[in-house]
C-alpha cells in the first residue's frame, strides 16, 4: 500500500513539471554585423574631412573612371569589373572595394548586366566639389556632410564599410555615440532612428549622419529585419560606438 501511494506521488509531480519546460520563452534575435571591407588611416587630421556618398549606375558594355579620395565601393546589383593600378577585381552584388586616395581606378559593367553600385567617400574639403565617375556613367550625389567630421584626433583611424541587421520588433537600444562618425544607407526595411527624445521613420534609400557628440538610439518597430550599410570611421583601437554621452569639454 506504501508503494503504491510513492508512485501516485511521483507520477503527480511529474505532471506539474513537464509543462514548465514547454513554456521556456526563446531568445529574441540577435543584431548581426557583418564587416564589408576595411582598412587603416594613418592620420584624418592634415586637412578637414567630409563624408560623400554617390550613386553609380553603369550600363551593359560601358566603363567609367576616376581618381580621387579614400573610399569604399559597394556593390547594390550586377556585377563590375574594377581595374586598379593593373589589377582587375570583380565584386558583385553584397561586396566591397576599398579605394585609396590618388589611385586611378576604371569601373566596367560585368557579365553583360547593368551595374549599380555606391562610392562612398572620405574626402577634404578642397576636394569635396570636384567631379567624380566620368561619362557614360550615370553618377548622382545622394549625400555630402555641411560641414567637416568634427573632434577627430591625431593618430590611426579605421575605416570601414559594416552591413548591420536589426531583427524584427526590436525596441530601440540603449542612448549612445560615435567615437568617430558614421554615415548609414538603409538597405531595406524601416528603423525608429531617436535623437532628442524625437524619433524618425528611415526607410529603404534614407541616409543618416553621425557625428561624434550625437546621442541617439535606433530600434525596428516593422515586422521585417531592418538592415543598412554603415560607412565609418573610428580611432584605432576604440569601439565605433560608445554608451556613455560624449565627455563634455573643461
Amino acid at each position: 500500500m506504501h508503494f503504491r501511494i510513492f508512485g501516485l506521488v511521483l507520477l503527480s509531480v511529474a505532471s506539474f513539471a513537464a509543462p514548465a519546460t514547454a513554456q521556456t520563452t526563446p531568445a529574441p534575435a540577435a543584431i548581426t554585423r557583418t564587416v564589408v571591407v576595411a582598412t587603416k588611416l594613418p592620420t584624418v587630421v592634415a586637412v578637414p574631412l567630409h563624408l560623400r556618398a554617390l550613386s553609380v549606375a553603369i550600363r551593359p558594355g560601358e566603363a567609367a573612371s576616376f581618381s580621387g579620395a579614400d573610399g569604399i565601393l559597394y556593390q547594390i546589383s550586377g556585377s563590375t569589373e574594377v581595374s586598379i593600378d593593373g589589377g582587375v577585381k570583380t565584386i558583385g552584388a553584397g561586396e566591397g572595394l576599398v579605394i585609396a586616395s590618388g589611385k586611378q581606378v576604371s569601373l566596367k559593367a560585368g557579365s553583360g548586366e547593368p551595374s549599380s553600385l555606391l562610392r562612398f567617400l572620405l574626402v577634404s574639403a578642397t576636394d569635396l566639389n570636384q567631379p567624380a565617375e566620368a561619362a557614360p556613367a550615370a553618377v548622382k550625389e545622394i549625400y555630402r556632410t555641411a560641414a567637416p567630421i568634427p573632434d577627430l584626433k591625431p593618430g590611426s583611424y579605421d575605416l570601414n564599410l559594416t552591413l548591420v541587421t536589426f531583427p524584427a520588433r526590436m525596441p530601440s537600444n540603449a542612448p549612445h555615440h560615435r567615437s568617430g562618425a558614421a554615415l548609414y544607407y538603409i538597405v531595406s526595411g524601416t528603423g525608429a532612428n531617436t535623437v532628442e527624445g524625437k524619433t524618425e521613420q528611415r526607410g529603404p534609400g534614407s541616409l543618416i549622419y553621425e557625428p561624434f557628440g550625437l546621442v541617439h538610439q535606433w530600434g525596428n518597430p516593422g515586422h521585417e529585419p531592418l538592415t543598412f550599410l554603415a560607412f565609418n570611421i573610428n580611432p584605432d583601437g576604440v569601439p565605433a560606438v560608445v554608451a556613455e554621452a560624449p565627455a563634455t569639454p573643461k
